[in-house]
């Protein structure tokens, strides 16, 4: 079995499992007591610290260890935006931030506040133009991924970093993706992550405050870690999680370099061994072991199903996964196509011949499932004259209103019109996403009396 998704967990890094066991019978006492027991695990804990602050670039006493990485990112978020309330309530993050940012965003909204969602680039990242045209006086704090957790695209941190310290507001940046490869640059304020997305254990997440940056903690008042992660520290798992981050960004340079060669690979050879694929993301800022891409005419959750059976583990961003019926909002923001989403990220020792054995699975298994959905094999010559036609497709799910319109597109002369009546919320992506990659014209759409008509204009 080939595990291909460490953007979600990577498995635990052998030397997070040897700290972890050696810190079990050393780490158990309560590090704020003054005897012995306390004492040593008093050590054990500001060595992590310490271990931690140079792995991120910062100072021991500006990192607080969190019980998960999204605590660290609502942590961080709430005693940001509380510290500065007097300056406002208005909050910017990017439209590709990771949910546990954008959960916090809609709470500040719901409590009053305000929030501007930074669009992004058909790449996924932001400009460092837009994002800062969306600071405002009232700005009370700002918030960039370092790295998106679905494409692997890189946020330009160093000058949005740079754009928000001359308006005065401080950037929390999310490093959960980035941060096993090297620290994050610029001048950011606040920043958070996660041990697990490195081989770390689950449960520990880190959150850093830099000096001068206002902030007050929210919740009871609790004494350990500045107070900005109440609770007894699990000092076992915060040393495993400090020597594992060491251990992987020390393998970081060349173990980047050989695992990029790789997914570079299925970039470029993914579009060839399967027909009407989109490969997304930034093809050169981006994630060094992490690759994305969409096939027309499958659906997410059959895909994923067909290569576990095959023996790889991946993800999507599909809008069709057992766990929602509603695009990716990165894949949406970007305005790339959502259906059969494949992500593939490769943990630390892949090794080439697994990468070319997923490649010799993937076409049949892309083809089975369009077989089974029915979907077109190769364009249908015109059979009418007839310059439109209607295609109804409500009560069907994605990827089925994209495969009625490529059956039909062709029943039409070129300048004729297909309008699809759809009521799945994917099909506002996926009908505009599936024009551009065959070169039709999308019209728009417009309201139907059960769901929407989308109107396409065949133009070869």
């Amino acid at each position: 079995m080939s595990y291909f998704d460490v953007a979600s967990s990577a498995p635990l890094h052998p030397v997070a499992r040897q700290a972890l066991q050696a810190s079990l019978d050393e780490g158990w006492a309560d590090p704020a007591r003054l005897y012995r027991e306390g004492r040593r695990a008093r050590l054990l804990l500001d060595a992590a610290r310490e271990a931690a602050a140079e792995a991120v670039g910062c100072r021991p006493d500006e990192l607080s260890f969190a019980p998960s990485g999204t605590r660290a990112v609502h942590s961080g978020m709430a005693g940001a935006l509380a510290g500065r309330r007097r300056v406002g309530r208005h909050l910017v993050v990017s439209a590709v931030e990771h949910s546990s940012v954008l959960h916090a965003a809609a709470a500040l909204e719901a409590d009053g506040g305000s929030v501007t969602e930074i669009p992004v680039e058909r790449s996924g990242a932001v400009s460092t133009a837009a994002y800062t045209a969306g600071l405002r006086p009232d700005t009370a704090l700002a918030c960039l991924q370092s790295a998106n957790h679905e494409v692997g695209t890189e946020q330009p941190v160093a000058d949005v970093a740079s754009a928000c310290r001359a308006a005065g507001v401080p950037l929390l940046v999310d490093a959960a993706q980035s941060l096993p490869w090297g620290p994050v640059g610029g001048e950011w304020s606040l920043l958070a992550a996660s041990a697990h997305k490195w081989g770390g254990p689950a449960g520990v997440g880190l959150l850093v405050v830099r000096k001068g940056v206002r902030f007050a903690p929210q919740g009871p008042a609790d004494e350990r870690e500045s107070g900005r992660a109440p609770g007894f520290e699990n000092i076992p798992a915060v040393v495993a999680a400090a020597a594992s981050l060491r251990a992987v960004q020390a393998e970081a340079a060349e173990e980047g370099a050989r695992l990029r060669e790789l997914t570079q690979r299925i970039r470029a050879r993914v579009p060839g061994l399967v027909p009407d694929v989109e490969v997304v993301g930034d093809p050169e800022r981006r994630l060094p072991h992490l690759v994305t891409f969409s096939c027309l005419y499958v659906d997410g959750e059959t895909v994923l199903h067909e290569l576990d059976r095959a023996g790889f583990s991946v993800s999507s961003g599909s809008s069709c996964t057992s766990s929602t019926l509603t695009p990716s909002h990165v894949l949406k923001a970007m305005g790339v196509l959502s259906e059969g989403n494949v992500r593939v990220s490769l943990p630390r020792g892949t090794q080439e011949a697994d990468v070319e054995r997923f490649l010799e699975v993937l076409p049949g298994v892309v083809a089975g499932v369009r077989e089974q959905l029915g979907a077109p094999v190769t364009p249908v010559a015109p059979r009418a004259e007839s310059g439109s036609l209607v295609v109804d497709a409500l009560g069907k799910r994605c990827p089925l209103p994209v495969i009625e319109l490529a059956k039909v597109i062709g029943d039409v002369p070129v300048g004729g019109t297909v309008t699809v009546l759809a009521d799945d919320e994917a099909a506002r992506l996926d009908i505009p996403a599936w024009c551009e990659m065959r070169g039709q014209e999308y019209v728009g759409e417009e309201p139907a009396d059960h769901g929407v008509a989308y109107v396409v204009r065949r133009s070869s």
